[in-house]
């Protein structure tokens, strides 16, 4: 069993057991020596490091340099053989993705520019059709009233021609028989004031001389 210096100093003494025969007593001089029961103890041998910590002994350092470039090389292909690959792996699939999903933007921007331009350049056909059918709707409206003015216009001159034929007419056959109940009053007349018959020939005078003076 192994045990420290420190720990071989502070222990108990063992109790006194009685000397067996033949064996030298407690207090002899030729007890084995000190070194041999050090070396039992294993305190003999790095007995001067005994109370030191290890990080801090100097004797520890190559095999803490050894561990450390071992550990340090471990890590290294880990990190350059596993973590490295799989973050470079997540990041170029990221990149991938955000340059995928920035081109569908862009494609879909394209798109709606495209569907609102054609939308626009429809509204503006839509509107010059629909300007010129209300041009044309109005242009025929005024032709259609034009012609119907015209018709009405002819319509009424006809009617007011044959009217006034028509009072002509009237006028001739009203002078006509006016002469003829002229003539036939005043036979009348003439027959009630002188109690004779007049001749037509001068009552036909008389009405005729009576419509020049008039």
């Amino acid at each position: 069993m192994f045990v420290t210096s420190a720990y071989a100093q502070t222990a108990p003494a063992a109790p006194e057991t009685p000397a067996a025969p033949g064996a030298a007593p407690a207090g002899d001089t030729h007890a084995a020596p000190a070194g041999e029961m050090h070396t039992e103890t294993g305190a003999a041998h790095g007995g001067e490091h005994a109370g030191t910590f290890p990080p801090f002994d100097a004797t520890y350092y190559p095999s803490m340099l050894l561990w450390l470039v071992i550990t340090f090389g471990i890590f290294y292909i880990l990190i350059k053989n596993v973590i490295v690959p799989r973050v470079g792996g997540i990041l170029e699939n990221r990149n991938g993705r955000i340059a995928q999903d920035l081109d569908e933007a862009s494609r879909l921007k394209a798109e709606a520019d495209a569907a609102v331009e054609t939308y626009e350049r429809e509204l503006a056909t839509a509107r010059a059709k629909s300007h010129a059918i209300a041009e044309a709707a109005r242009e025929a409206a005024k032709v259609k009233a034009a012609a119907d003015r015209s018709a009405i216009e002819a319509e009424l001159a006809e009617k007011l021609a044959a009217a006034e034929r028509r009072i002509g007419e009237i006028k001739t056959q009203a002078f006509t028989q006016v002469g003829q109940i002229a003539e036939e009053t005043a036979s009348a007349i003439v027959d009630q004031l002188i109690g004779g018959n007049a001749s037509n020939e001068d009552i036909r005078a008389a009405v005729a001389a009576a419509k020049m003076g008039a």
